[in-house]
């Protein structure tokens, strides 16, 4: 299956205005893959077996290229050879300024914005080291207009709801991951500096929903406004 996609980002269109510093979105998005505990629940006894031996101890980090940053209301292409992709909602933490090695509370001053996000990509049958063009489809991510939040906060779980044509089919309570969002900018920054303008997605849900062409998507959080998009079938 060619996994090449004829959606076409918006590049610096789609980095959002911020009402506080960094003022706009600069840096790397990056995502934490393994952070809903259904996802280790899911993985069972194969979680101790070849390859992952263990669950892991520190977050599992993934990239989101500047190419997958799409305006937030653009229609989604199917790549070429999938009849569906996943939508899975998320919140995206802007960062300030720099976290190096910052403790929970200090991690939460580093949050300047959050954001609804939706992350959509290629079901994966394995989390070990997965093919990037599944998550890295051009135009897959989208983000909602960021909220400025004070560390109290930018430290707090948000609910999520995901909408397929009208019809309610996830919510995610990003109070039941494996870490709040302060402690996930404390995580990481002890093994890699986030910058001024980065965005760090707190997890996916496990089992988002699948979108089919056609099918017209709408995502709303408290306090973080909504999105919504439609998605096309493969060219």
């Amino acid at each position: 299956m060619s996994l090449s996609a004829a959606s076409t980002p918006a590049g610096s269109d789609a980095l959002p205005a911020l009402d506080v510093a960094p003022w706009r979105l600069t840096g790397t998005v990056v995502g934490a893959a393994i952070a809903d505990p259904a996802l280790l629940d899911a993985l069972g006894e194969r979680v101790g077996q070849a390859p992952y031996r263990g669950a892991p101890r520190a977050p599992v980090l993934y990239v989101k290229p500047r190419h997958t940053l799409a305006a937030a209301c653009s229609a989604f292409t199917l790549p070429a050879g999938a009849d569906a992709i996943e939508a899975a909602a998320t919140l995206a933490l802007v960062i300030g300024h720099t976290a190096c090695r910052v403790d929970a509370a200090a991690a939460a001053g580093c949050i300047a914005a959050r954001a609804l996000a939706v992350d959509l990509g290629l079901p994966l049958v394995s989390w070990y080291r997965p093919a990037a063009p599944a998550r890295a489809l051009d135009g897959s991510l989208r983000l909602g207009p960021p909220q400025p939040a004070a560390a109290d906060v930018a430290a707090a779980p948000a609910t999520l709801q995901v909408f397929v044509d009208g019809r309610l089919a996830q919510q995610v309570d990003t109070g039941r991951f494996l870490r709040t969002s302060a402690q996930l900018v404390a995580d990481v920054s002890e093994f890699m500096t986030l910058a001024a303008g980065d965005v760090l997605l707190v997890g996916l849900p496990h089992a988002a929903p699948l979108v089919r062409g056609g099918q017209r998507v709408h995502i709303e959080g408290s306090g973080l406004g909504s999105l919504q998009f439609t998605v096309e079938g493969a060219p």
